[in-house]
């Protein structure tokens, strides 16, 4: 069984919408795919209306998930760590136990884009085109690591 977790910042906007596009790639029960943000901001709370709203657009729900912290037994618990952006892959390694804790942390866009270490933007702060965007930066990478775990 593989197991992935997605990871921003609040676990409201992009790691939700990840964690619910990559479950709707998946045609096996052979993985499990969850999601954490790096602060303590949003624990227990939905996801962005927003983000909730662009998944619903393209089939995916997403509502019923809750906000949780990454915490080192994630480390133990997934095999595959992505993060959405540098500050939240740096976030992650610091917490680091060791080097095989370090090899399972990668940037989701390097999947898109090998070793350019391209951020999803946050786009809690702009408008409402900012969550589409991101919703297909996403698609693209999820679609890609579907591809790898068949």
């Amino acid at each position: 069984m593989t197991k992935i977790l997605m990871v921003c910042l609040g676990n409201i906007c992009r790691s939700p919408l990840a964690e619910g596009i990559m479950r709707s790639k998946l045609t096996s029960d052979d993985v499990i795919v969850d999601s954490a943000g790096t602060a303590n901001y949003h624990i227990g709370n939905s996801p962005d209306k927003r983000s909730v709203s662009v998944a619903k657009k393209y089939g995916i729900n997403i509502s019923h998930l809750k906000g949780r912290q990454f915490n080192i037994s994630d480390f133990d618990a997934f095999d595959m760590i992505y993060a959405m952006d540098e500050s939240n892959f740096k976030n992650v390694i610091a917490l680091a136990r060791n080097d095989e804790d370090i090899t399972k942390v990668k940037l989701i866009l390097n999947e898109v884009y090998p070793n350019q270490n391209y951020n999803v933007p946050d786009p809690y702060y702009g408008g409402d085109e900012g969550f589409e965007d991101v919703y297909k930066m996403l698609d693209e990478a999820c679609n890609i690591i579907s591809e790898k775990l068949h």
